[in-house]
């Protein structure tokens, strides 16, 4: 597995069954090539590090809306 390959890894299709933003306990999308989860309600944008979702508020990336 390449670094890049290591770096993108899926998250488990069963974990983002169970995931919702800790802000709007609503649901979450996966953005594959940001390795991010995003909360549309919170417009927010979770960070997934070496393969675990960050859920912390704190660590989360505001949206930026047009």
């Amino acid at each position: 597995m390449s670094e890049a390959d290591t770096k993108r890894r899926d998250v488990d299709p069963k974990l983002l069954e169970i995931l919702v933003c800790p802000v709007t306990r609503g649901p979450l999308t996966y953005d594959r090539d940001a390795q991010e989860l995003i909360s549309e309600g919170a417009n927010l944008a979770y960070p997934i590090r070496d393969g675990i979702p960050i859920m912390l508020p704190d660590e989360a990336r505001k949206l930026e809306r047009d």
